[in-house]
Parts: C-alpha cells; structure tokens; sequence
C-alpha cells in the first residue's frame, strides 16, 4: 500500500454514499487515508454552480487545496430504459456537475482531481477490446450517447486544463460495474441486478417463464465493485496523465450467457423467453487493460463466477431493505 501518498491529504469523495463510493471509502481508509469528505445530494445539488461553490468554501476551510484531492464519482445513472426515458436529464446533469466540479477545482488550487467516465463513452462499433485511442472512433450506442457524452467532456476538460493550466487531472473509463450494495431498482437498475431480482421473484411467484430485453447477443463486460475501487484508488496515488484509462476485467460474456449463468445461480426453473422488440444496446463491450496495468500495476482479481454468487446472497439476505 502506498499509505504515504494520502498523509495529510483531505479527500472528497462525491457520491460517497453510493454503491461504488462505499467501497472507493472502504478503499481509502485501507490505503491510509483519514480525512474524507462525502459531499451527500441532502446537502449539496453538485448540479448547481453556486452549492458547489459553497462546498468548496465549506471543505477547503483550514486545508491546503495543494493538499486536497477530488475523486469525482457522483452521476445521474440508469439502464438502457432509464436513459430512453431521460436522456435530457442525464446529459444535463452529468455535464453540468462535472464540467463545473473540475473548473471550481483548478479555480481553487486543488491538488489533484479523479474524474471517473464510463465505457458508454466509446462508439457504438469500436473494436474489441476497447482501445482508449479509440474513443474518438465514432459516435456512442444512440440509447445512452446523452449520459456518455456528457461524461466524456471531463476528459476533454482534464487534457484542456491540464494544457493550459497545469492542472492535475485524471480521466478513468470502468467497465460495467456490478456486486454487492448494487442497485436493484427495476426502473433504473443495470443488467446484472435486474436480472437477479428478476429471476429470484418469479421463482418466489412460481412463475414459468422470464422475459429478457433483445435477443441475447450483444456482449458484456463486468468488473467487481471492489476491484473497479482499487483501481481508482491506486490511479489516485499513481497516476498523473489526462490520457484516459480503461478499467475493466478482461472478462467478456454474452447477454445470453448471462442469463442463463443468473437463472442457474438463482434457481429459477421456468422458460426463458427473449423479447426481440426491446433494444440490446451497443453489440459488443470489452476493454483493453493494459494501460492501467503498465501505468499503475493496476489488474482486476475477482472470478465472475464467484462476484455473480457474491451479488445474488446480498441480494437475498438485504430484500427487506430494497425497494
């Protein structure tokens, strides 16, 4: 660990609370890091200019900025349905809380910032393995090109402030994440929750069938919440480039397989029918990891047998407290 790249540093971890940002916290702490600060949505709207403003006179308040580092996690986020409903507002508030995040940070002096993206970014037919000298390539999967594009303008930003300014930025790009703590919401949730509580209630109902979005195809990758977490951490510590960084598992699965993989981990015992008139998404999805592993040791460690099985008994043993 190294625990000496966080002494004396403050932290603020925006959307610390979240599924990700409990275990970046978790992180953290076991890096050696002791002053975090999580800026919660109750007390300040990261879309709005001037409560940023106010955080930032709130949290620099007796700290050295020199001395304080941003790790930008907080996001307006959903599945496929979510982002056909609500592509205005996903674009909106993910470019005005980051855009406005990273500028009041350099205004400020802050040491360094973590921007994270995400593999939405990249085009909707960019070659597998993702390059990151391919983001560039094309245009993103139409159903949420508003929330990847809006995330991407922080790359642009951390190369643009860095150029100028000097400031020290990084971009990283995770790949799907997914494991305990994950949302299970059926309105916003992503695949691999959906799926889990979807197979667990119709086995719970008695149902015969399940009824899956596409026809299987496209493909996937997943990353564990804990490995996408020390990624970020140790890019954190290790990492001061604006060039981007895929975060990924090297794992890729169909959406078939996935299914099936989640109804046999489940137990579900009906018939798994395919919905051919719901969108897939973009075709394929799989990155290329091999900056993060030269540039700061970073791999991930988590089987996706073991992370699935993981997911589905916190999912079991939390349902009284998921909605």
């Amino acid at each position: 660990m190294t625990d000496h790249f966080w002494n004396g540093k403050r932290v603020i971890v925006t959307g610390g609370d979240g599924f990700l940002g409990s275990f970046v916290i978790k992180k953290l702490k076991e890096h050696g890091a002791t002053d975090i600060f999580i800026p919660t949505i109750q007390k300040y709207n990261l879309v709005d200019r001037d409560d940023i403003r106010r955080m930032f006179k709130e949290v620099l308040w007796g700290a050295e900025a020199k001395n304080v580092v941003i790790i930008h996690l907080a996001a307006h986020v959903g599945g496929i349905g979510a982002n056909r409903e609500h592509p205005a507002e996903f674009f909106y508030d993910n470019l005005m809380m980051g855009v406005e995040l990273m500028h009041q940070a350099w205004q400020n002096g802050v040491g360094k910032f973590t921007a994270i993206g995400t593999v939405c970014a990249y085009p909707k037919f960019t070659p597998v393995p993702f390059k990151e000298e391919d983001l560039w390539m094309g245009y993103p999967e139409e159903t949420n090109a508003p929330y990847g594009l809006a995330k991407k303008m922080m790359l642009v930003q951390s190369q643009a402030y860095r150029e100028q300014y000097g400031f020290n930025s990084i971009f990283l790009l995770p790949v799907n994440l997914y494991g305990p703590g994950d949302n299970f919401n059926p309105a916003s949730s992503h695949v691999i929750p959906a799926l889990i509580r979807k197979a667990i209630e119709a086995q719970e109902r008695g149902d015969q069938e399940i009824i899956a979005w596409g026809d299987g195809s496209p493909t996937r990758e997943f990353l564990h919440v804990e490995d996408a977490a020390e990624g970020i951490v140790t890019a954190t510590e290790k990492y001061n480039s604006s060039e981007p960084v895929n975060l990924g598992s090297g794992f890729e699965i169909s959406i078939k397989d996935l299914t099936e993989m989640i109804i046999r981990l489940t137990g579900f015992q009906g018939k798994l029918t395919w919905d051919a008139t719901k969108p897939n998404g973009q075709p394929r999805r799989g990155l290329d990891v091999t900056r993060a592993r030269e540039n700061f040791g970073w791999q991930a460690r988590m089987d996706f047998d073991s992370g699935l099985k993981q997911t589905i008994e916190w999912f079991r043993s939390n349902r009284a407290q998921i909605r």
